[in-house]
Protein backbone atom coordinates (compact mmCIF):
# COMPACT_ATOMS: atom_id res chain seq x y z
CA UNK A 1 0.00 0.00 0.00
CA UNK A 2 1.37 3.23 -1.20
CA UNK A 3 1.10 5.83 1.92
CA UNK A 4 -0.10 8.64 -1.20
CA UNK A 5 -3.19 6.91 -1.95
CA UNK A 6 -4.63 6.73 1.63
CA UNK A 7 -3.92 10.44 2.16
CA UNK A 8 -7.63 12.03 1.09
CA UNK A 9 -8.98 14.79 2.36
CA UNK A 10 -12.55 13.14 2.25
CA UNK A 11 -11.46 10.04 4.26
CA UNK A 12 -8.63 10.99 6.11
CA UNK A 13 -6.70 8.32 7.89
CA UNK A 14 -4.84 8.56 10.97
CA UNK A 15 -1.05 7.55 11.26
CA UNK A 16 1.67 7.39 14.18
CA UNK A 17 5.13 7.00 14.92
CA UNK A 18 6.99 4.92 17.00
CA UNK A 19 11.16 4.54 17.82
CA UNK A 20 13.67 1.52 18.08
CA UNK A 21 13.34 0.81 21.76
CA UNK A 22 16.28 0.70 23.90
CA UNK A 23 16.13 -1.41 26.15
CA UNK A 24 13.67 -4.73 26.71
CA UNK A 25 11.48 -2.58 28.78
CA UNK A 26 11.20 -0.01 26.33
CA UNK A 27 10.40 -3.10 23.98
CA UNK A 28 7.63 -4.31 26.04
CA UNK A 29 6.19 -0.71 26.30
CA UNK A 30 6.50 -0.49 22.81
CA UNK A 31 4.75 -3.81 21.14
CA UNK A 32 1.88 -2.90 24.26
CA UNK A 33 1.22 0.61 22.82
CA UNK A 34 1.46 -1.08 18.99
CA UNK A 35 -1.23 -3.42 20.32
CA UNK A 36 -3.52 -0.88 21.79
CA UNK A 37 -3.32 1.29 18.60
CA UNK A 38 -3.51 -1.41 16.02
CA UNK A 39 -7.20 -1.48 17.44
CA UNK A 40 -7.94 2.16 15.69
CA UNK A 41 -6.98 0.64 12.33
CA UNK A 42 -4.44 3.72 11.27
CA UNK A 43 -3.63 3.97 8.22
CA UNK A 44 0.06 3.33 8.94
CA UNK A 45 2.77 3.58 11.29
CA UNK A 46 6.46 4.89 10.40
CA UNK A 47 9.35 3.92 12.88
CA UNK A 48 12.31 6.53 13.46
CA UNK A 49 16.08 6.37 13.03
CA UNK A 50 18.31 7.38 15.62
CA UNK A 51 20.69 10.86 14.98
CA UNK A 52 23.79 9.57 12.57
CA UNK A 53 21.63 6.40 11.48
CA UNK A 54 22.17 4.86 14.78
CA UNK A 55 19.40 2.60 14.94
CA UNK A 56 19.12 1.51 11.21
CA UNK A 57 19.29 -2.05 11.81
CA UNK A 58 17.06 -1.66 14.59
CA UNK A 59 14.63 0.40 12.65
CA UNK A 60 14.27 -2.22 9.31
CA UNK A 61 13.68 -4.89 11.89
CA UNK A 62 11.27 -3.15 13.56
CA UNK A 63 9.19 -2.23 10.26
CA UNK A 64 9.31 -5.48 9.02
CA UNK A 65 8.04 -6.94 12.13
CA UNK A 66 5.02 -4.66 12.34
CA UNK A 67 4.48 -5.31 8.80
CA UNK A 68 4.89 -9.38 8.57
CA UNK A 69 3.37 -9.77 12.54
CA UNK A 70 0.22 -7.26 11.99
CA UNK A 71 -0.75 -6.44 9.26
CA UNK A 72 -0.32 -2.72 9.71
CA UNK A 73 1.24 -0.65 7.05
CA UNK A 74 4.59 0.42 7.96
CA UNK A 75 7.34 3.12 7.13
CA UNK A 76 11.07 3.39 8.20
CA UNK A 77 12.74 6.44 8.42
CA UNK A 78 15.65 6.66 6.51
CA UNK A 79 18.57 9.44 7.51
CA UNK A 80 21.71 10.58 5.59
CA UNK A 81 23.93 10.37 8.46
CA UNK A 82 26.55 7.97 8.54
CA UNK A 83 26.62 5.56 5.79
CA UNK A 84 27.48 5.69 2.43
CA UNK A 85 25.19 5.49 -0.64
CA UNK A 86 26.50 1.59 -0.86
CA UNK A 87 25.63 1.14 2.61
CA UNK A 88 21.96 3.01 1.82
CA UNK A 89 21.19 0.86 -1.11
CA UNK A 90 21.65 -2.30 0.82
CA UNK A 91 19.35 -1.53 3.24
CA UNK A 92 16.97 0.11 0.28
CA UNK A 93 17.39 -3.52 -1.06
CA UNK A 94 16.31 -5.44 1.54
CA UNK A 95 13.11 -3.41 2.27
CA UNK A 96 12.13 -3.65 -1.29
CA UNK A 97 12.55 -7.59 -0.97
CA UNK A 98 10.22 -7.43 1.89
CA UNK A 99 7.68 -5.30 0.12
CA UNK A 100 7.86 -2.59 2.30
CA UNK A 101 6.15 0.22 0.16
CA UNK A 102 7.01 3.38 1.94
CA UNK A 103 10.21 5.51 3.48
CA UNK A 104 10.33 8.66 4.95
CA UNK A 105 13.50 10.46 3.75
CA UNK A 106 15.21 12.87 5.82
CA UNK A 107 18.66 14.45 6.53
CA UNK A 108 18.42 13.22 10.13
CA UNK A 109 20.51 15.34 13.04
CA UNK A 110 24.10 15.42 13.95
CA UNK A 111 25.19 12.27 16.64
CA UNK A 112 24.99 13.67 20.31
CA UNK A 113 28.22 15.33 20.76
CA UNK A 114 28.92 16.61 17.12
CA UNK A 115 27.65 20.26 16.62
CA UNK A 116 26.49 20.25 13.06
CA UNK A 117 25.75 17.66 10.67
CA UNK A 118 28.59 15.97 8.40
CA UNK A 119 27.54 13.74 5.80
CA UNK A 120 29.52 10.03 5.42
CA UNK A 121 32.16 9.95 3.00
CA UNK A 122 30.66 10.10 -0.29
CA UNK A 123 27.76 10.42 1.64
CA UNK A 124 24.59 12.72 1.23
CA UNK A 125 24.21 16.13 3.06
CA UNK A 126 20.56 17.41 2.01
CA UNK A 127 17.57 14.64 2.13
CA UNK A 128 17.40 16.27 -1.50
CA UNK A 129 19.76 14.17 -2.69
CA UNK A 130 19.00 10.82 -0.93
CA UNK A 131 15.66 11.45 -2.78
CA UNK A 132 17.14 11.84 -6.25
CA UNK A 133 19.34 9.01 -5.46
CA UNK A 134 16.67 6.23 -4.66
CA UNK A 135 14.73 7.45 -7.91
CA UNK A 136 17.81 7.36 -10.13
CA UNK A 137 18.26 3.97 -8.65
CA UNK A 138 14.85 3.16 -9.95
CA UNK A 139 13.34 1.82 -6.88
CA UNK A 140 9.41 1.62 -6.56
CA UNK A 141 8.94 3.01 -2.80
CA UNK A 142 6.54 5.77 -2.29
CA UNK A 143 8.89 8.49 -0.50
CA UNK A 144 7.87 11.07 2.54
CA UNK A 145 9.63 13.60 3.29
CA UNK A 146 9.59 16.55 6.70
CA UNK A 147 8.50 20.38 6.32
CA UNK A 148 8.76 22.44 8.93
CA UNK A 149 5.33 24.86 9.34
CA UNK A 150 7.77 27.36 11.89
CA UNK A 151 10.75 26.75 9.85
CA UNK A 152 13.73 24.54 10.27
CA UNK A 153 15.80 25.53 13.02
CA UNK A 154 19.05 25.94 10.73
CA UNK A 155 17.56 27.71 8.29
CA UNK A 156 18.00 31.57 7.92
CA UNK A 157 13.99 32.39 7.06
CA UNK A 158 11.38 30.36 6.40
CA UNK A 159 11.70 31.28 2.68
CA UNK A 160 14.43 29.32 2.22
CA UNK A 161 13.20 26.76 4.07
CA UNK A 162 10.27 26.66 1.62
CA UNK A 163 12.77 26.62 -1.20
CA UNK A 164 14.63 23.69 0.40
CA UNK A 165 11.01 21.84 0.44
CA UNK A 166 10.55 22.38 -3.07
CA UNK A 167 13.97 20.87 -3.55
CA UNK A 168 13.16 17.73 -1.88
CA UNK A 169 9.81 17.80 -3.95
CA UNK A 170 10.84 18.46 -7.22
CA UNK A 171 13.75 15.97 -6.40
CA UNK A 172 10.84 12.69 -6.07
CA UNK A 173 9.14 13.12 -2.70
CA UNK A 174 4.85 11.97 -3.16
CA UNK A 175 4.19 13.63 0.58
CA UNK A 176 5.46 15.39 3.32
CA UNK A 177 4.61 15.21 6.86
CA UNK A 178 4.93 18.28 9.18
CA UNK A 179 6.93 18.72 12.34
CA UNK A 180 5.12 18.97 15.50
CA UNK A 181 3.15 22.38 16.22
CA UNK A 182 0.97 23.87 18.70
CA UNK A 183 -0.90 26.54 16.79
CA UNK A 184 -2.79 25.39 13.80
CA UNK A 185 -2.43 28.95 12.62
CA UNK A 186 1.02 27.89 11.69
CA UNK A 187 0.34 24.93 9.96
CA UNK A 188 -2.52 26.37 7.28
CA UNK A 189 -0.40 29.09 6.60
CA UNK A 190 2.41 27.22 5.89
CA UNK A 191 0.29 25.27 3.31
CA UNK A 192 -0.41 27.98 1.80
CA UNK A 193 3.07 29.71 1.14
CA UNK A 194 3.74 25.63 -0.01
CA UNK A 195 0.57 25.99 -2.77
CA UNK A 196 1.65 29.44 -3.80
CA UNK A 197 5.51 27.85 -4.28
CA UNK A 198 4.05 25.33 -6.35
CA UNK A 199 4.29 22.51 -3.77
CA UNK A 200 1.30 20.70 -4.20
CA UNK A 201 2.05 16.80 -2.57
CA UNK A 202 -0.51 16.20 0.54
CA UNK A 203 0.91 18.12 3.72
CA UNK A 204 0.11 15.76 6.31
CA UNK A 205 0.03 17.95 9.95
CA UNK A 206 1.98 16.47 12.67
CA UNK A 207 0.59 15.85 16.45
CA UNK A 208 1.91 15.30 19.66
CA UNK A 209 -0.17 15.15 22.66
CA UNK A 210 1.66 16.93 25.85
CA UNK A 211 1.75 14.48 28.79
CA UNK A 212 5.14 16.14 30.40
CA UNK A 213 6.18 19.38 31.30
CA UNK A 214 9.68 19.10 31.07
CA UNK A 215 9.56 16.62 27.99
CA UNK A 216 8.20 19.30 25.70
CA UNK A 217 9.85 22.46 27.32
CA UNK A 218 13.29 20.27 25.65
CA UNK A 219 11.41 19.09 22.56
CA UNK A 220 10.31 23.10 21.93
CA UNK A 221 13.52 24.24 22.25
CA UNK A 222 15.44 21.77 20.27
CA UNK A 223 12.85 22.30 17.28
CA UNK A 224 11.73 25.69 18.01
CA UNK A 225 8.00 25.21 18.21
CA UNK A 226 6.04 27.40 19.47
CA UNK A 227 3.45 27.18 22.09
CA UNK A 228 0.90 29.65 22.37
CA UNK A 229 1.38 31.60 25.94
CA UNK A 230 -2.75 30.78 26.69
CA UNK A 231 -1.75 27.07 26.70
CA UNK A 232 1.56 27.81 27.98
CA UNK A 233 0.21 29.26 31.46
CA UNK A 234 -2.66 26.40 31.73
CA UNK A 235 0.78 24.12 31.44
CA UNK A 236 2.97 25.80 34.15
CA UNK A 237 -0.35 25.82 36.08
CA UNK A 238 -0.72 21.55 35.99
CA UNK A 239 3.04 21.15 35.62
CA UNK A 240 3.50 19.41 38.88
CA UNK A 241 -0.06 17.31 38.76
CA UNK A 242 0.78 14.34 35.88
CA UNK A 243 -3.08 13.47 35.32
CA UNK A 244 -4.13 17.04 34.97
CA UNK A 245 -1.15 17.60 32.38
CA UNK A 246 -2.14 14.65 30.64
CA UNK A 247 -5.70 15.95 30.52
CA UNK A 248 -4.95 19.02 29.54
CA UNK A 249 -2.52 17.85 26.64
CA UNK A 250 -5.10 15.30 25.00
CA UNK A 251 -7.92 18.05 25.28
CA UNK A 252 -5.58 20.74 23.46
CA UNK A 253 -4.75 18.15 20.80
CA UNK A 254 -8.07 17.03 20.05
CA UNK A 255 -9.35 20.16 19.74
CA UNK A 256 -6.32 21.29 16.98
CA UNK A 257 -7.09 17.97 15.04
CA UNK A 258 -10.93 18.30 15.31
CA UNK A 259 -10.44 22.34 13.31
CA UNK A 260 -7.79 20.28 11.19
CA UNK A 261 -10.07 17.61 9.90
CA UNK A 262 -12.80 20.34 8.98
CA UNK A 263 -10.20 21.93 7.33
CA UNK A 264 -9.81 19.04 4.70
CA UNK A 265 -6.16 17.63 6.14
CA UNK A 266 -5.33 14.68 3.84
CA UNK A 267 -4.61 12.80 7.51
CA UNK A 268 -2.74 13.44 11.27
CA UNK A 269 0.02 11.91 11.95
CA UNK A 270 0.65 11.72 16.11
CA UNK A 271 3.92 11.53 17.38
CA UNK A 272 3.47 8.79 19.90
CA UNK A 273 6.60 8.81 21.91
CA UNK A 274 5.69 4.73 22.25
CA UNK A 275 3.37 5.15 24.09
CA UNK A 276 -0.83 4.68 23.51
CA UNK A 277 -2.91 6.00 25.91
CA UNK A 278 -3.01 10.07 25.11
CA UNK A 279 -2.99 9.04 21.17
CA UNK A 280 -5.87 6.45 21.77
CA UNK A 281 -8.03 8.83 23.48
CA UNK A 282 -7.74 11.45 20.80
CA UNK A 283 -8.61 9.48 18.15
CA UNK A 284 -11.53 7.84 19.73
CA UNK A 285 -12.76 10.91 20.57
CA UNK A 286 -12.75 12.20 17.00
CA UNK A 287 -14.40 8.86 15.58
CA UNK A 288 -16.87 9.42 17.63
CA UNK A 289 -17.54 12.44 16.76
CA UNK A 290 -17.26 11.86 12.84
Amino acid sequence: MKIRNRLNPSDPCFSFEFFPPRTDEGEANLLKALEDLAALQPGFVSVTEGAGGSTRTKTVELVLRIKQETGIEAMAHLTCGGHTPAELRAVLERLSAAKVDNILVLRGDPPKGQAAFEPAPGGFRYAAEMVRFIREEDFNFCLGGACYPEGHVETPSRDDDLRHLKAKVDAGLDFVVTQLFFDNAFYFDFVERARRAGINVPIVPGIMPITNYEQIQRFTRLCGATVPMRLALQLERVKDNPEAMAQLGVAHATVQCMELLSRGVPGIHFYTLNKSPATRMIVSALRARS
